[in-house]
């Protein structure tokens, strides 16, 4: 390992508009080789469905052997500004995936 410390985030799956198991793969790569504790999936707004079926089939498909747990789950929104200036409420997700 080099002397350059880890972002905090580096084990954070952001869910977007790639196919399924993109993400799926994504996390299986974070637990098996990054070799990281937890893996944090974060969504927003329409993709929140797709952050959970991510989490549900790396748990019960994927990494049965890991035994993974999910450790938290955080719900919240966000203020944004959309094209016309109107302020919008967009609602987000984590999920905290640990061995």
């Amino acid at each position: 390992m080099t002397a350059k410390t880890k972002d905090k985030n580096d084990n954070s799956i952001f869910i977007g508009g790639k196919p399924f198991m993109n993400y799926v793969n994504g996390v299986i790569v974070q637990f098996n080789i990054n070799n990281v504790s937890e893996v944090i999936i974060k969504s927003r707004g329409k993709f929140i469905s797709k952050a959970v079926d991510v989490a549900e089939v790396t748990r019960r498909k994927f990494l049965i052997d890991k035994n993974l747990k999910v450790k938290n789950i955080v719900m919240g929104s966000k203020e944004f500004e959309n094209d016309e200036g109107k302020l919008i409420n967009v609602s987000t997700l984590e999920i905290v995936l640990s061995k």
